[in-house]
């Protein structure tokens, strides 16, 4: 009986019972949150709970464990409980004042710093990030392309104090100017950018109600929702970027798998754009629409 009493589950022991609650839960990766919450309190790595599996717990750690899944268990995402998210080679700070960095927004990336190696600069490209939140796409960019200048903006001043930071952490810090702004409205009007990126608020009223919990209960509502039918933020980008785009500029634009058609209308319809196009993500939906202005 003392034995039964001062029993000290394992971690395979855990992670079995975690998993199976996080099932009930309704958690989509119930395995991998156990996981990657278990190596957040002992400090292990995964492979690493592998090779130390019937390692007992003690009570402390049981506690914080147990508390940690709790928060998994009512929806918040992992992101938010460990205060942090991996986009690219970055490790980058998070909270509930940005989005949680997505794989797709990292071909955004990928797109902007190809155009900037492959152009003639005689002086550093300047680059404006829209909508920056954590900072992913600005301090991405300034990271890999060094040379460039980068303005980054949100119209949340939480959100620009954190990508502030995540930048400084990132050692890219003294290359991103961040700037409090809705879109363009705190900028200067004769500035003129050689690529404005943006992953905009694109999730559609119908949309919404489809989310998963974890995403619309936990994240930040102004920086998904895009009104009615989601496209609020492009149809202004369409019309106000290319002041702010140097003559062939490049405007780069995150979207949802199912805009492209009326984001390329919309671009048109301004008739200040050339060489508009849709490009797709990994699973091979549409997801980027890049043009330049004429």
């Amino acid at each position: 009986m003392s034995e039964a009493i001062h029993h000290r589950p394992t971690i395979s022991e855990l992670l079995r019972k975690t998993t199976s609650y996080l099932k009930e839960k309704g958690s989509s990766s119930p395995r991998l949150d156990a996981e990657v919450l278990m190596t957040e309190i002992l400090g292990l790595s995964r492979v690493e709970l592998y090779t130390n599996y019937e390692q007992p717990l003690t009570p402390p750690e049981v506690d914080r464990y147990r508390e940690l899944i709790r928060r998994r268990s009512v929806g918040e995402p992992v992101a938010y409980i460990l205060g942090r998210a991996s986009f690219r080679n970055l490790t980058l700070r998070v909270d509930r004042d940005v989005l949680i960095p997505r794989p797709e927004t990292e071909q955004v990336v990928e797109i902007a710093v190809q155009y900037l190696m492959e152009g003639n600069w005689p002086t550093p490209p300047m680059v404006l990030d829209l909508g920056t939140g954590s900072g992913a796409i600005a301090i991405s960019i300034a990271c890999g392309f060094p040379e460039a200048e980068v303005m980054a903006t949100d119209a949340s001043a939480n959100a620009i104090e954190l990508a502030r930071e995540n930048a400084r952490t990132a050692g890219a810090g003294e290359r991103i100017e961040f700037v409090h702004s809705d879109l363009f409205e705190a900028l200067d009007p004769l500035t003129t950018y050689d690529l404005i990126v943006s992953n905009p608020p694109y999730i559609s009223e119908e949309e919404w109600e489809t989310l998963a919990p974890d995403v619309r209960d936990f994240e930040p509502r102004e920086a998904l929702f895009g009104g009615i039918d989601g496209l609020d933020y492009f149809r202004r980008l369409a019309v106000e970027a290319p002041q702010f785009l140097k003559p062939h500029g490049a405007l780069v634009m995150e979207i949802g798998h199912l805009q492209g058609p009326a984001v390329l209308e919309l671009m048109h319809a301004s008739d200040l754009y050339r060489a508009v196009r849709v490009g797709q993500d990994y699973a091979g939906h549409d997801r980027i629409v890049v043009g330049q202005r004429k």
